[in-house]
């Protein structure tokens, strides 16, 4: 084996971009640590000294966020519209991605285009055609609502990623199918979604974090704790916590955590098929 001496030049670049890369982790996770921690504090420890470890682990701020607020509610709330809009998102998106990327037809670019670039579009643009819409169709706080919008929001994404997956799939799998008598559906269902599952897991992932982190129109369409979620219940709820810090940390994790242990365990199929997509294009 061959081993390739670095000069002094090039053994300096590589310190340096191992320590840019370990103050870009420690920036990162800093602020998540720092919350987590103190959720286990006690308020005389929070306000003394923030960045002292714990003297003991406690889960009564946990407990206390509970009582004072319902958190489970609008945990469960989060949960259901979440799932729900990312389960809508993939399977409307899977198909739109797959036409786009096997089948021809015209304009078929310029309406992919037109698509991409809603991506473009800020939300507070939104806020007044969408509140309209959904109070016309009689949707106002309700979590079918919620679950619409967020479908809609996550689509340019979604349509990107799954594009790209599809269009990496050999277009013999496809026509040996069609050969052996499968049709449209058949072949999308039984041939082409199981070869692109890694785009499927990536769209939905980032669909769930889009949905269960989004604030502006869970604020703007729902009025009641029946349909409220969960990034909405920490600012509803901030002047009950206001001075009990210990609990408002431990509302913070609690809302935080699962999207943070969703991405940890997706983040390799995130990362390459954004990564695929970008060079497939």
């Amino acid at each position: 084996m061959t081993h390739f001496k670095l000069s002094p030049k090039q053994k300096a670049a590589r310190v340096f971009s191992y320590l840019f890369m370990a103050l870009c982790v420690l920036v990162a996770l800093f602020p998540i640590v720092w919350v987590v921690l103190s959720s286990f504090k006690t308020n005389r420890e929070i306000l003394s000294n923030g960045l002292q470890l714990p003297s003991t682990f406690s889960f009564s701020g946990y407990k206390q966020a509970l009582e004072m607020a319902p958190i489970l509610k609008f945990f469960v709330n989060s949960l259901i519209v979440s799932f729900a809009s990312t389960a809508l998102n993939v399977f409307i998106l899977a198909m739109a991605g797959y036409v786009f990327a096997k089948k021809k037809f015209r304009f078929k670019n310029l309406i992919f285009g037109i698509l991409s670039l809603s991506m473009v579009i800020p939300s507070t643009a939104l806020m007044s055609p969408v509140y309209t819409v959904i109070t016309k169709l009689h949707l106002y706080d309700t979590k079918m609502a919620l679950i619409l919008v967020y479908t809609a929001l996550s689509m340019p994404i979604s349509l990107m990623i799954l594009r790209s997956a599809f269009a990496a799939i050999p277009t013999e799998l496809e026509e040996a199918a069609y050969i052996d008598g499968a049709g449209f559906f058949r072949t999308f269902w039984q041939v082409m979604m199981p070869c692109a599952k890694g785009g499927l897991a990536s769209a939905a992932v980032l669909a769930f974090l889009e949905s269960w982190n989004e604030f502006t129109f869970a604020l703007l369409l729902t009025s009641s704790t029946s349909t409220r979620t969960l990034p909405l219940s920490l600012s509803y709820f901030t002047s009950q916590f206001s001075f009990n810090y210990t609990a408002m940390f431990a509302a913070i994790t609690i809302a935080v955590l699962p999207s943070i242990i969703v991405f940890s365990i997706f983040q390799e199929q995130v990362c390459s098929s954004l990564t695929a997509g970008s060079v497939k294009g």
